[in-house]
């Protein structure tokens, strides 16, 4: 019994943890969207992802869409962010290295958001430039992998992801 109520605050840990990472992760992004489209006004940019549920009139909206596209995109980033940190340990075991884990999280990334996420909810495919992929996928890597790489290799070392693993 007295097992149980250790594990608790633990997997809360993991909760937290993961929540934590993905706050970084989604402002990471987000900052860099809007620096690398700093010619598009932000509004513009989280309606174009409020758009994704409630399409073309997410552009006639005010700021409930903005606000909806920034929610949307933090939510976003907590699943990738949940989903990186929870196979950290699996992906160390095989790679070793974090670096490497971290380019494979952002070029994974990029895959599933614009092959798979992007044509889906916009009913397009985004527009395929060789420069804009190579960004994309580095400003995911910076972004994204290597906080969640980082912040969980050193998890790792510290033994917190114990609660996850079988005994």
């Amino acid at each position: 019994m007295q097992k149980d109520k250790a594990t608790i605050p633990r997997i809360n840990n993991v909760v937290l943890n993961i929540l934590g990472i993905g706050l970084i992760t989604g402002t990471l992004d987000g900052l860099a969207a809007l620096i690398w489209n700093y010619k598009i006004k932000p509004a513009i940019i989280f309606k174009f992802i409020a758009s994704a549920a409630f399409g073309k009139a997410a552009f006639k909206g005010g700021a409930e869409m903005v606000v909806a596209g920034v929610v949307f995109h933090y939510l976003i980033a907590i699943l990738f962010t949940s989903a990186f940190y929870l196979l950290y340990p699996f992906f160390k075991k095989g790679l070793k290295n974090a670096y490497l884990i971290a380019v494979l999280y952002g070029f994974t990334a990029w895959i599933v958001m614009n092959l798979g996420v992007i044509p889906i909810t916009q009913k397009a495919f985004p527009v395929v430039k060789l420069s804009v992929i190579i960004t994309g996928i580095a400003v995911l890597i910076v972004c994204l992998g290597l906080p969640v790489a980082l912040i969980a290799d050193r998890h790792l070392k510290q033994g917190k992801f114990k609660i996850l693993s079988k005994k």
